[in-house]
């Protein structure tokens, strides 16, 4: 249907699944995970921890988590 549109990026990914998310109520979601099986639960609240375990070092700037500028970018090898 759209896939003249996507690039396959993960822009593309974020939107689609938030497009799904907002069409969602917390009772959906929570149906949805109770038909998990327990490694996709286990699976789905470790990518969450560990995305907002990246998030707190970056704000930290712990590690190599920081953003970095277009010119560090540029220099990468």
């Amino acid at each position: 249907m759209y896939s003249h549109i996507l690039t396959g990026d993960e822009e593309d990914a974020d939107i689609i699944v938030f497009s799904v998310l907002e069409s969602l109520n917390r009772k959906d979601i929570l149906k949805l995970i109770e038909e998990m099986s327990e490694q996709e639960l286990f699976s789905m609240v470790g990518v969450y921890m560990i995305e907002k375990f990246k998030s707190k070092m970056a704000q930290d700037g712990i590690g190599q988590t920081q953003m970095l500028s277009e010119d560090e970018i540029k220099n990468l090898h």
